[in-house]
């Protein structure tokens, strides 16, 4: 049930929610046109810069869904405040770093604050909107900031890089930081934890996050020391082996932390389906782009943070226009199979990109259909993975999908970097981006057949208990018109 804030509050929150999403989705970006800079200043070899990138996705992408459940269970406004209170004072410590070392700390320690910041936002988000148009609308301009914070981030880098320094891309989340937490500590209410935190799923947290930390890992490691490498084999192994238990002890668990009858909401399993494959195209296009401005068409980085403009902005439009409108009147499977397949053309497009390419007729069009493609994907997953999912569960529906989120997008980076440096020159380019075209293309085939094509009725309906009493009903399968729009028809 949602909140019974003011208008001018629930505004405010949505504000606040906002910019603590593009701080965390900035930050994975934010970086990447920096890396020569710091190289140089810093003295450090490519195989220790790379840390800098990999430090903050692993730990990110490790701990989204433990901080989703924390989020549920302690108290969406205190994981909110506690995450952002980390996240502020790491990137200070980035900024002021002296050695390599006390850097990668620094982005490790953002990255576990970013993994309480994300899913708290969108849980209070979530709760802050009632179900339907309301929560749409919101999830639209949310999905907006999101889906071109990535894009922002390579601008900023660009211009802050060339500007003040490199040290700025991490001073710049400070003042930031400081506002919304003391917006947070004004404006949300105080949220109690619920009676279930203190038989809280230690075995089965200790477990998934070991788990994924290891495979985020094994990805970008797998990238640059080959993925039959030993040490790269025994990363994946050993990833595997955590993943399987956490099912193990998921299914012994008298309060798990993710419950197997949660994949019964099949709504809530096909929106994350396609969050991986969204994000998985999505941020190694991004990857992939800004290295071929740099590296073939010799662009600055100024000049390739500007290049990226044309798809933050259509991104922020097409996004807008999703949640407010576009979700009720043609659907999340709709919406999904559209984006991905126009991202999936716009990247085939630069697969014949020439060495010489010119900006407006070469890049521009692909640029544009990306920036329509995650305008339409990004709230689309976001709407799909909340729909049906009560107040009691938003923290760990929004963990869940921001976790695939980061796994897809590190994967999809893994893949092209290895295809990358399999051939020489723009050859190598044209490869990696057919694989990022397969991957569009796998997501809008996934979308067609993981979501239903028609409402259920009340017959059709199964209750998935969350965590006894305190969270019973909390991932409910309700009647999801995802064909037509996800309003919720909720049981009387």
């Amino acid at each position: 049930m949602a909140t019974t804030a003011h208008p001018g509050t629930k505004n405010l929150i949505l504000a606040l929610t906002c910019a603590a999403q593009f701080m965390v989705v900035l930050d994975v970006a934010i970086v990447n046109v920096a890396l020569p800079s710091i190289q140089r200043d810093l003295g450090v070899s490519q195989s220790t810069l790379q840390w800098v990138v990999i430090a903050y996705g692993l730990m990110l992408g490790g701990f989204l869904l433990f901080g989703g459940r924390l989020a549920d269970l302690l108290g969406r406004r205190r994981i909110l405040l506690t995450g952002l209170t980390i996240f502020t004072a790491a990137s200070f410590l980035a900024g002021i770093a002296p050695s390599i070392g006390l850097l990668i700390a620094a982005r490790g320690l953002q990255g576990f604050g970013a993994a309480l910041v994300a899913p708290a936002a969108l849980s209070i988000l979530a709760v802050t909107f009632s179900e339907g148009q309301e929560r749409n609308r919101s999830l639209g301009i949310y999905g907006a900031v999101g889906g071109t914070s990535a894009t922002v981030g390579v601008i900023a880098s660009g211009l802050l890089t060339d500007g003040p320094g490199w040290r700025w891309v991490f001073f710049i989340n400070v003042p930031v930081g400081i506002v919304l937490i003391a917006l947070a500590t004004v404006f949300l209410v105080a949220d109690r934890a619920q009676r279930g935190a203190a038989r809280f799923d230690v075995a089965g947290a200790t477990t998934v996050t070991g788990g994924l930390l290891l495979l985020v890992y094994a990805l970008n490691r797998g990238a640059d020391y080959g993925w039959t490498s030993p040490s790269t084999l025994v990363l994946f192994g050993a990833a595997a082996v955590l993943l399987a238990a956490f099912v193990r002890v998921e299914a012994r668990a008298s309060h798990p932390l993710v419950p197997a009858t949660a994949l019964r909401n099949r709504t809530l399993v096909a929106a994350n389906l396609s969050a991986f494959f969204t994000f998985s195209a999505f941020f190694s296009f991004i990857f992939l782009g800004s290295l071929l401005m740099q590296q073939v068409l010799g662009y600055s980085a100024t000049k390739t943070g500007v290049s990226w403009l044309a798809t933050s902005v259509t991104a922020f439009i097409a996004s807008a226009f999703t949640g407010a409108q576009l979700v009720g009147r043609f659907g999340v499977r709709r919406l999904l199979v559209t984006g991905l397949s126009l991202l999936a053309i716009g990247v085939l497009w630069l697969t014949r990109v020439p060495a010489d390419a010119n900006y407006f007729t070469d890049l521009l069009p692909a640029l544009l259909l990306a920036g329509v493609a995650i305008g339409l994907c990004a709230p689309s997953v976001q709407i799909g993975a909340l729909s049906g999912v009560t107040d009691a569960a938003t923290g760990l529906a929004a963990g869940l999908v921001e976790t695939m989120r980061e796994i897809g997008g590190a994967a999809g980076v893994a893949a092209v970097s290895t295809v990358l440096v399999s051939q020489a020159g723009v050859d190598g380019f044209h490869a990696a981006f057919l694989v990022i075209c397969i991957a569009g293309a796998l997501g809008a085939l996934t979308a067609t057949v993981a979501f239903e094509r028609r409402t259920r009725t009340a017959a059709d309906e199964e209750v998935v208990v969350i965590d006894g009493p305190a969270g019973a009903d909390a991932l409910v399968p309700v009647p999801v018109p995802v064909e037509d729009g996800p309003d919720v028809v909720r049981r009387p």
